[in-house]
């Protein structure tokens, strides 16, 4: 059976996928990823079948205007350099889905919905953030604000308004490409054309979000989908040096977050570290932190997987993303979230609400001496240290892709012996 799964974003929207992708094929099923070509030998060294969709979106996201939306700043003309973007996306994962029996999508791609629709075939939402099961327990995770019962469920009602700017574009390649009749702007995601729940199967921790009672059968929060490192990683010996010469450090990261002015974000790193007396593991690269003169308390990274590198550190500075926050969670170290925009607002408020980590510090109010007293804490407090040891050593206990697979084989009706045929 062939299990097509779409994807986009940075690596942190691709890596939990293949996890998945490597588990139902252990069970049996054809597995072909369909994501950005940046992600193609990412995927391919990790035995998955690759297809092609275009990483413009990616591109996009490193230029002064994708910076710029990201710090908060105008993003009507990445709008508009969007649409086409977009466009050639759908027309990509059309392209994969041929032949495919099942297709498993991140929202995000766009595209999912209207490919089941066209082939009939089973469809399975999927992302790390519970954001389309509406409940009173917490609000949207899109929105950062603090609400009671009724209205928490009530944010879940915009949803379709974060797709509607795209369903023109969606619209006119359904019409022109798969000769199907037009979406409304306003259509959830999680009902099929055939008016049946689509099964959405969020790859995170119930530790962390307890689920809650008033969810729907067809949403379940299986944990995390974690992919370990690879057994032909080695650290570089300069790391292993460095980690060695003190006490853990403080990793800092801020992923695919890039910032206006990395120096400037540097320095602030590099001040909080001396203010909080902390040694520190600057990671670099695609994040918003440039390299500079360090001293020689901090080392500069430029990548290292992280289930190997956070066991060795003291605390997990980070934007929030779902996929740093779980790997730091997992690794039983508090987390301190400095949010730049969306749900990373929300996991760092997750963080906190667990005694995992200090109250998230978001990027607009970050300075040296607010980031030194969020360190200072994470590494001294006994209640923080003692509870995200314990979330840990329960986040490791889980299976989130045996548990995943194991809903999405009982959902298609077969199992490992007739996958594999």
């Amino acid at each position: 059976m062939n299990i097509l799964i779409l994807t986009i974003g940075s690596r942190g929207d691709v890596q939990p996928f293949i996890a998945l992708g490597r588990g139902l094929q252990a069970a049996g099923y054809d597995v072909t990823l369909c994501t950005a070509a940046t992600y193609e030998a990412f995927v391919t060294s990790n035995g998955l079948k690759y297809a092609h969709m275009n990483d413009d979106m990616i591109k996009l996201a490193e230029t002064k205007a994708g910076r710029a939306a990201v710090e908060g700043g105008s993003k009507l003309d990445l709008m508009r350099q969007v649409q086409p973007i977009i466009r050639h996306m759908l027309d990509d994962a059309w392209a994969a889905a041929q032949g495919a029996d099942a297709i498993i999508y991140h929202p995000k791609t766009l595209a999912g919905h209207s490919l089941a629709e066209k082939l009939n075939v089973p469809l399975f939402l999927s992302l790390p953030l519970p954001m389309y099961a509406p409940t009173r327990a917490f609000p949207n995770p899109a929105f950062n604000l603090p609400l009671g019962s009724w209205a928490n469920r009530l944010t879940y009602a915009v949803l379709p308004l974060l797709s509607a700017p795209y369903m023109g574009t969606v619209n006119a390649w359904r019409r022109e490409t798969l000769g199907l009749p037009p979406r409304s702007r306003f259509a959830g995601e999680t009902t099929g054309s055939n008016g049946q729940p689509i099964p959405v199967l969020y790859s995170y921790s119930p530790q962390v979000v307890p689920t809650p009672p008033d969810w729907p059968e067809s949403s379940v929060a299986t944990g995390y989908w974690f992919l370990d490192q690879q057994s032909n990683w080695q650290p570089p010996a300069d790391l292993l040096r460095f980690l060695e010469a003190g006490a853990p450090p403080v990793y800092i990261g801020f992923g695919s977050m890039t910032g206006a002015d990395p120096a400037a974000k540097t320095r602030l790193v590099l001040d909080a570290l001396a203010q909080s007396g902390q040694r520190g593991l600057l990671a670099t690269g695609w994040g918003g932190l440039a390299e500079a003169d360090l001293p020689e308390t901090v080392f500069a990274i430029k990548e290292a997987p992280h289930d190997w590198l956070f066991p060795r550190v003291a605390a997990v500075v980070h934007h929030g993303g779902a996929g740093t926050t779980a790997a730091g969670l997992r690794a039983g170290k508090p987390g301190i979230i400095c949010p730049f925009m969306g749900d990373q607002f929300f996991w760092g408020q997750r963080v906190a609400a667990a005694g995992a980590g200090p109250q998230p510090v978001p990027q607009k109010q970050l300075t040296a001496e607010r980031l030194a007293a969020a360190m200072t804490t994470a590494v001294s407090d006994p209640a923080i240290q003692r509870r995200a040891a314990e979330l840990g050593e329960a986040i490791r206990a889980e299976d989130g892709v045996g548990r995943a697979v194991g809903i999405i084989s009982q959902r298609l009706g077969v199992n490992a012996v007739q996958a594999s045929r």
